[in-house]
């Protein structure tokens, strides 16, 4: 049983405590038994299901309201999701994140269309950023949408594109050639199956998820599918990643915490000259450091949380803290539930040695952590000259 004391935490409302309890019930009896043999249909029955559960209302705003993201309920539904299965996390996360931009940016009518879909899982959606020259690098996109009369040209590379292959829509940022730089990218919401978009590859990975490099052969697209301004797609992602950044430290946090508590059942099962292994204190001592990195992980997390939901306009430093350490952390923590688990943390189907497959990207994608390194180092930098 995981320890759920940190709720009480001043960091949350009464409303969270009761989604977390919530969600926590709804894995229990739902994601069981999930078969991960075939990933595509996976998602899409993780989707509808989380839909069906009213869980994905929480991953965009409602269109008829003017609230804010929640984003410790995301958050807590992301931590909760991943103790149970990375890829039911997946299949929340990017629900989010495909439609983050359209719940923060898009007009009346572009929320309308898409966010009941997306959030009653009817629509699957995707986020369509990296390009093949370009990770972290977003300001050297190339890929441009050039004006046409009323249409936007679509023509370029997207790849490492999350739910690539299976989504119903994608929000995809271009050059419309405003400026150079990050001030030459805009924002559009592109069905997926508008004539010119491709599926060219399907990308493997040691955890398997859904992901497709795309490509775009003059995609024509009206004016009207264009989020913001002409020039404000970077602002626009930045935007998005600010918020949705806190929430892949916290998946990371969901798996620590699995990690520990497998890890806890093992040495007081497990016996060694009679005794249970937990009573050897070289183990005593690996438990001490994964306890000490799952709460330091969860206050950097909700820190972050909590500052962006109380009215931070940009909690960059925030996030890129929460995320460098829950992730970096939640690594050595499975590493040692995988050590004290001893040939048995390396044998397939494991869950230490699923966990140990599902942590590791989650260190490259929003953000590596040598970037968010050089965020925090910029940020501190900043402060101190402001002082």
């Amino acid at each position: 049983m995981s320890d759920t004391s940190y709720l009480n935490w001043p960091f949350f409302d009464e409303s969270h405590r009761t989604l977390a309890r919530e969600v926590d019930a709804w894995a229990v009896s739902a994601l069981a038994d999930i078969d991960h043999g075939d990933t595509d249909a996976a998602c899409r029955y993780l989707v509808a299901a989380l839909g069906q559960a009213g869980v994905l209302t929480r991953s965009a705003v409602d269109p008829a309201s003017d609230q804010p993201l929640d984003v410790r309920a995301l958050c807590v539904i992301r931590e909760t999701l991943a103790r149970h299965d990375g890829l039911a996390d997946f299949a929340f996360a990017m629900q989010g994140l495909g439609t983050g931009a359209i719940s923060l940016f898009g007009t009346d009518a572009q929320k309308a269309e898409w966010l009941p879909l997306t959030r009653s899982g009817q629509a699957i959606s995707g986020f369509a950023l990296t390009e093949p020259q370009s990770g972290s690098d977003v300001a050297n996109s190339t890929m441009t949408a050039t004006l046409d009369g009323d249409h936007y040209v679509l023509n370029g590379e997207k790849t490492w594109i999350s739910n690539g292959g299976i989504a119903d829509v994608y929000t995809l940022f271009a050059r419309t050639g405003d400026a150079p730089g990050a001030k030459g990218l805009s924002a559009f919401i592109v069905p997926a199956d508008v004539p010119g978009l491709e599926v060219v590859e399907r990308l493997a990975t040691i955890a398997p998820h859904p992901l497709a490099r795309l490509r775009f052969t003059d995609c024509r697209i009206p004016v009207s599918a264009r989020l913001g301004g002409s020039g404000d797609g970077f602002k626009i992602a930045m935007s998005v990643l600010d918020v949705f950044r806190s929430t892949v430290a916290a998946a990371a946090l969901g798996f620590a915490r699995c990690a520990l508590d497998e890890a806890l059942d093992r040495v007081t099962a497990r016996h060694v000259q009679g005794a249970p292994l937990f009573e050897l204190q070289m183990v005593q001592g690996h438990i001490a450091d994964m306890a000490l990195d799952v709460d330091a992980a969860a206050l950097l997390v909700y820190r972050a949380a909590w500052t962006k939901d109380t009215g931070a306009p940009r909690v960059t430093r925030e996030a890129a803290m929460a995320k460098l350490f829950a992730t970096d952390h939640a690594q050595m923590v499975i590493d040692k539930a995988v050590q004290l688990h001893g040939g048995d943390g390396v044998r397939s189907g494991e869950t230490v040695e699923k966990l140990y497959r599902d942590i590791r990207a989650l260190r490259i994608y929003e953000g590596a952590s040598d970037v968010q390194r050089v965020v925090i180092a910029r940020q501190a930098l900043s402060a101190h000259q402001r002082g």
